[in-house]
């Protein structure tokens, strides 16, 4: 058994503002705490449920250097750093059994939702298909190409919406309800903590019930950017180009790993500024 905790920090129970996330800002650390926490708790009940489970906890917030090594559960393996491949998924494989979404949020443009965006935000929207999809579907339907359910997801509760639009039967644990893009009503963290153990356990026995979300390629996909830069800069790679509307290029994917792969670029392209 092999097991990916993917694992973001906006979707954290009690975090709601960028200074909780932003290495730069004041209360980073704090919001360090919390998310190693919550993560330790989803280990705790996944090994509760599949004592002999190989698990990886993938840090897959911005530098995806956040969680704290020496406090994570030492039964699991952290992967960190980036670039990697898979970004948010990094560690998972046609081999991996189940993936956990701990610490999500919803898309760009979601709301009310707290920290709402799509892996950087300078992307505005992407469309698969014709179907809007945020870091949620992007991911899940990449683990889905390897024929990997996702199972569980936390965040607030417009990021358990989400999930469940595109996977009825996955589990959610709302650990916030949001009241807009940087407010929310949470529970104590220690009892965010108990739910996501208890639902994470739940997940691992019930996960044959979970399909893999899977999306037949070939694919037609549109990304929305903020600005004129980013368009020049994507339209180089081959395959890509200029769609109607100036802030829009699209590209064909043979399947939804090239998708993937190219919407994660873009992100990357993203932080570089005219010189």
């Amino acid at each position: 058994m092999k097991v990916l905790i993917s694992v973001d920090m906006e979707g954290i129970s009690g975090i709601v503002h960028p200074v909780e996330t932003n290495p730069d800002r004041y209360d980073y650390e704090r919001g360090r705490a919390l998310m190693t926490a919550e993560a330790n708790a989803v280990i705790a009940g996944v090994l509760e449920a599949e004592p002999t489970a190989e698990v990886l906890v993938a840090d897959s917030h911005g530098t995806y250097r956040n969680l704290l090594p020496e406090e994570l559960d030492r039964r699991a393996h952290l992967v960190r750093g980036k670039p990697r491949p898979l970004g948010m998924l990094g560690g998972l494989d046609e081999h991996t059994d189940a993936a956990l979404f701990i610490g999500y949020h919803a898309r760009a443009g979601a709301g009310p939702a707290v920290l709402a965006h799509t892996m950087s935000d300078s992307i505005l929207d992407v469309r698969v298909a014709g179907r809007s999809l945020g870091e949620i579907g992007l991911n899940a339907a990449m683990a889905g190409h390897l024929g990997v359910p996702v199972v569980l997801l936390s965040g607030d509760d417009a990021a358990c919406a989400e999930l469940l639009d595109l996977v009825p039967s996955a589990g959610t644990v709302a650990v916030k309800q949001a009241l807009g893009q940087a407010a929310a009503v949470a529970p104590h963290p220690e009892e965010a903590r108990d739910r996501l153990r208890r639902a994470a356990a739940e997940a691992m026995t019930r996960r044959a019930l979970v399909p893999p979300l899977t999306l037949a390629g070939p694919l037609d996909v549109e990304v929305d950017l903020s600005g004129p830069y980013m368009v020049d800069l994507a339209t180089l790679v081959p395959g890509v180009s200029r769609a109607e509307g100036a802030r829009t290029i699209s590209f064909t994917a043979a399947d939804f790993a090239e998708a993937y792969r190219l919407v994660v670029l873009l992100v990357q392209l993203s932080s570089v500024k005219p010189g």
